[in-house]
């Protein structure tokens, strides 16, 4: 009886850790944004430039991600891991430090290069660590650490911010991020393709002579990456920028922004991502492309409560709170049907490098023009607002109004990301079935 319980509990630590270390990641991901509008009066900054910070750590994720996904298809996982964790971690605390703006953007460069070892070697993982009936449940707790991370950072920066100034939640975040990753060293390196019975002879074969093509021949693979193009623009955007909204549009203060927005985007994402997984598994085990057509209604029930969360008037922060957490929660069903998806249409040898093009490709064209886009938006409007009441000069009201008119694109792109998901679920079982047959199975 101790033997088959080993693996079991060798793999639930694994995953536990996993999930920290991915917490970790969104949290310091999200302090920029948690913490945006002191960091923008510290240094006079336009919401353009504010955006950039968050753009330029996603855009050095995305090209560093793609040689990182090649390599925890081809390194050992857990250290590629732990390296990365380490080093996001140091340049995280260079972030408080920072004594100008050029000093954060550099630092924060650096943190996108250490998170890039993540998604691609975390999943790979995952992949290995729980069979195919698990493993949406197995990615929606290690996708938790999304919520969780989104919801410490905004708690703990909002009271640490407060009460210490905004450099201080910066230089915090470095210690456990070292913790985490020494435990990182000490967990099992699984074998490739052990618990994929019907794909274990392409763990045998010679090494893929075109891995990249070898991916995007598969149509559900471009889908899914459009998906995530629509989906992250949405997420990043959210992430930078409703803080700074509720304290411009509803006049609350730092700390009340915070605890509002740790709620509605950050703690109800658990719902969606653990019930998203479990229902996903579910109804898998009856139909293949059940994950994506999940996923597909989620973000048709998403786009409506969050338009309706943006037109509730100056104040009503309860309808605001109750909508934007309807629409947050279903949008996070996303990344446990999605992400697990993606393991299902592509064989083990390939999972770290299809999960690197997917965040390169998401990340470039989506996650990083999120917070850059929509303060460019929010600017032009804000400027139009400032015209339109023949005024001379830049007031924070018309900043109120240019951000509030911007985040109207949000509820667009999820109806367009709905649309993708439905095209996906009509391409994977096909798909699976050409890899299936090219192996043997």
């Amino acid at each position: 009886m101790a033997s088959p319980k080993k693996p079991a509990s060798n793999a639930s630590f694994a995953l536990f850790v996993l999930f920290a270390i991915n917490l970790l990641n969104f949290f310091d991901r999200q302090l920029p944004g948690a913490l945006a509008e002191p960091i923008r009066k510290e240094f006079h900054l336009s919401d353009t430039s504010l955006g950039l910070l968050g753009t330029i750590a996603t855009l050095m994720y995305a090209v560093v991600g793609l040689p990182l996904g090649r390599l925890a298809d081809k390194w050992t996982r857990t250290r590629l891991i732990a390296i990365g964790t380490a080093v996001w971690s140091l340049l995280t605390a260079a972030s408080g430090l920072a004594q100008n703006y050029a000093q954060l953007f550099v630092s924060r460069l650096g943190v996108g290069v250490g998170e890039a070892t993540c998604a691609p070697a975390g999943q790979s993982l995952i992949g290995d660590l729980f069979p195919p009936q698990q493993r949406a449940r197995a990615m929606g707790v290690f996708m938790l650490g999304l919520p969780a991370g989104l919801s410490l950072a905004y708690f703990s920066a909002g009271a640490i911010g407060a009460a210490f100034g905004w450099r201080a939640a910066f230089l915090f975040a470095c210690i456990p991020g070292l913790l985490f990753a020494w435990l990182a060293l000490r967990l099992p390196e699984p074998a490739r393709g052990a618990l994929d019975a019907a794909r274990s002879v392409a763990s045998s074969d010679a090494a893929v002579k075109s891995p990249y093509a070898a991916v995007l021949k598969l149509p559900t693979m471009w889908w899914i990456i459009l998906s995530g193009i629509f989906h992250n623009f949405n997420m990043y955007a959210i992430n930078a920028f409703q803080t700074p909204f509720l304290q411009r549009f509803h006049e609350m203060n730092l700390r009340q922004a915070s605890n509002v927005s740790a709620i509605s985007v950050g703690a109800v994402g658990a719902i969606g991502l653990l019930a998203g997984g479990w229902f996903a598994d579910k109804i898998s085990a009856k139909r293949r492309d059940g994950r994506l057509l999940l996923s597909a209604c989620s973000m048709a029930i998403a786009a409506p409560c969050i338009f309706f969360a943006l037109n509730q008037p100056k104040g009503s922060i309860g309808a605001f709170m109750l909508l934007m957490a309807i629409g947050t929660m279903t949008m996070f069903v996303y990344y446990a049907t999605v992400y697990a998806a993606i393991q299902d249409v592509i064989e083990p040898r390939l999972r770290g490098t299809a999960v690197a093009i997917y965040f390169c490709a998401m990340y470039v064209l989506g996650a990083s023009l999120g917070p850059f886009g929509l303060g460019v938006l929010s600017d032009h409007f804000a400027r139009r607002a400032m015209r339109d009441a023949g005024a001379t000069a830049m007031a924070e009201g018309f900043k109120a109004v240019g951000l509030h008119s911007a985040m109207y694109i949000i509820p667009l792109l999820a109806v367009l990301a709905s649309l993708v998901l439905f095209a996906a679920s009509r391409t994977i079982e096909s798909d699976i079935r050409k890899q299936e047959l090219a192996h043997g199975s």
